[in-house]
């Protein structure tokens, strides 16, 4: 199910994606082995919102976000935006979709071409689409100012004469160079010291009420998410456990999952002290997950019909929280149901 349904039409819409990549076998004409990144992943953003993204590393977040601008094309799923789908013969082609949708990745210096000035590497996406370099420049120069770097001053620069934090707001002003209409943030800001940290997150928002943007946030700070997000989607091991609203999520969580990563952060308080993890264990293998719920082995409420029946995510009577456990599911056979 599509943790999300509303009357209108998101902006972006995923249906059961599903991403497996090969391994390689241990011997020759052995079994072909596959690891499991992305399976069947359901959600949807509506316009002008943003949806975070959580989980522990290696959970499929980042993968979800590749799949989503096709730089990693889906074994199965639907992906639609603004109703149209993609990558289909009466649906949206790829240019126009990377047109619309934009990504900024956690590396802020690989992500620009050490050969081209910052004006010009903010200039080459307009360009590459039909303005001339005049009025491409121009652009870049405007982006910049709402980035609040001063062209005159960053713009002849090259990559390696900025500092992080700078690199990253260039990011942003080349992401938003096309004037797309979604902007996929994976890990953009965990690179960053605090302090400047706290400026990019202020800048986003600003952002994201002046350009009217709707955003994806991909993170591993919940403090973070917390802050930016209007809706948060909780990954493990390539599934969702948990979708709702921000106030759901942080203060009625239902997964047991959700619980152990909110219990998991620190506390500014010095009198709270952390006596034992809330979570122990390594996520499974995702070549050879384990059977019915992938978070059974590391649950403190597992019973037999975790391990019989994947739970699927339910909606719960709260508008727009769903959770995939079977303590949630009236009827599912657990004790706590």
């Amino acid at each position: 199910m599509n943790p999300q349904s509303t009357s209108r039409t998101p902006l972006l819409s995923v249906k059961n994606l599903r991403k497996h990549f090969p391994v390689k076998a241990q011997q020759l004409g052995g079994p072909r082995l596959m690891v499991q990144a992305v399976d069947g992943v359901d959600f949807d953003i509506e316009q002008g919102q943003t949806l975070g993204i959580v989980g522990e590393s290696g959970c499929g977040k980042s993968t979800t976000a590749r799949l989503l601008m096709h730089l990693i094309i889906p074994d199965t799923g639907e992906i639609a935006l603004n109703g149209r789908p993609v990558m289909r013969p009466d649906g949206i082609e790829l240019r126009e979709l990377r047109r619309q949708m934009q990504m900024v990745f956690q590396d802020s210096y690989a992500s620009l071409n050490p050969r081209l000035t910052v004006v010009d590497s903010i200039a080459f996406g307009p360009r590459a689409h039909g303005a001339d370099r005049e009025k491409a420049r121009g652009r870049a120069r405007e982006l910049l100012s709402l980035v609040k770097l001063d062209p005159d001053q960053f713009g002849p620069r090259y990559p390696h004469q900025l500092s992080g934090g700078q690199r990253q707001r260039v990011n942003f002003a080349r992401a938003l160079a096309l004037e797309p209409r979604l902007v996929i943030l994976d890990e953009a800001v965990s690179a960053l010291d605090k302090s400047i940290e706290a400026q990019v997150l202020n800048l986003l928002m600003d952002l994201k009420r002046d350009l009217a943007l709707t955003y994806l946030f991909i993170s591993h700070d919940l403090n973070v998410v917390q802050y930016v997000s209007d809706h948060v989607l909780v990954m493990y091991l390539g599934k969702v456990m948990e979708y709702g609203s921000v106030d759901d999520i942080y203060h009625r969580p239902r997964h047991p999952y959700t619980q152990a990563l909110l219990a998991s952060r620190p506390s500014m308080d010095p009198d709270v002290k952390l006596e034992a993890s809330p979570l122990v264990g390594d996520p499974p293998n995702p070549i050879n997950p384990p059977s019915g719920c992938r978070f059974r082995t590391r649950c403190a409420y597992a019973e037999g019909v975790c391990e019989k029946t994947e739970p699927r995510l339910h909606a719960l009577r709260a508008k727009g929280h769903a959770v995939a456990c079977h303590m949630s599911i009236s009827g599912s056979g657990h004790s706590k149901a």
